[in-house]
């Protein structure tokens, strides 16, 4: 049996809370190339440009905030629920535009937002957990 699973969840929700944070990071200061860049790619696509454009001016605030909560620990399972979200849009999208390499990606981070919700008893080092002690075995 594991010695402390609340330090292993806590380097498991770690990795990907820092990548959607440095994905939003990254996207927010370019908003209008970015937007812009996601237009294009579903311009032969059936999603209306409009909604296209909607999405992806949202996708990187969304994705900041996900990253953020997932971070500090803070409503780790909506942020996990919200993850999976933004994957379901993501893997829709790209199926829609035969991506099927950025599927393989999304459907990976989708799985492991529900292992991150699914382990979320273990979030003891975070705000949600208020660093408890980890049970003695």
């Amino acid at each position: 049996m594991q010695k402390n699973p609340g330090r292993t969840y806590l380097l498991a929700r770690l990795p990907i809370g820092m990548s959607m944070f440095g994905h939003g990071l990254d996207r927010i200061p370019k908003l209008q190339a970015f937007s812009s860049h996601m237009v294009g790619q579903f311009s032969k696509s059936m999603i209306p440009a409009s909604l296209v454009s909607l999405f992806s001016s949202a996708l990187p605030f969304l994705e900041f905030l996900t990253g953020i909560l997932l971070l500090l620990g803070l409503f780790t399972r909506f942020a996990c629920v919200l993850g999976i979200l933004i994957m379901l849009a993501l893997i829709f999208g790209s199926s829609l535009i035969e991506q099927w390499e950025n599927v393989f990606t999304q459907v990976i981070y989708g799985a492991y937002f529900a292992l991150l919700y699914s382990f979320a008893v273990y979030n003891r080092y975070s705000i949600d957990g208020r660093f408890t002690k980890e049970p003695q075995h």
